[in-house]
């Protein structure tokens, strides 16, 4: 039979074996630890804590498995939002990006800018030196 282990015992086992404390440690612990994080902005959101903390609170009856459903609801009505929000930020970045590159030099437009450069440069002609006499 296996023996019971106190609370010493699992003490000096978290101790003495390094990497356990991270095998035997709760998932609910984990997603708290990680949506602290993601609310300091330190790590993205990750969709997968929350759901693990609302079924946690569900579980021991903080809250009710309606009201958790309607919170994940939302954060996934959110998450989405702010996808599309960055998405849109970034192609209207990208557009933005590329019309300041034509208007940025001599004022010309890309057009001109290209005619200028394609007429040939006259070199102005070797003077021949004067003779003294």
């Amino acid at each position: 039979m296996a023996a019971d282990l106190g609370g010493p015992q699992i003490s000096a086992l978290l101790e003495s074996v390094p990497g356990i404390r991270n095998v035997l440690r709760s998932p609910v612990a984990d997603a708290m630890v990680n949506m602290i994080r993601a609310a300091g902005q330190l790590r993205p959101f990750a969709y997968a804590e929350a759901d693990e903390l609302i079924q946690y609170a569900v579980r021991r009856g903080l809250i009710g498995a309606t009201e958790g459903e309607q919170v994940l609801a939302d954060v996934r009505g959110a998450e989405s939002e702010a996808r599309r929000r960055a998405r849109a930020e970034k192609k209207a970045a990208g557009k933005q990006g590329r019309k300041g590159a034509q208007r940025s030099g001599t004022g010309r437009t890309p057009a001109s800018r290209k005619a200028a450069q394609r007429k040939p440069i006259k070199k102005a002609a070797a003077k021949p030196a004067k003779k003294h006499r």
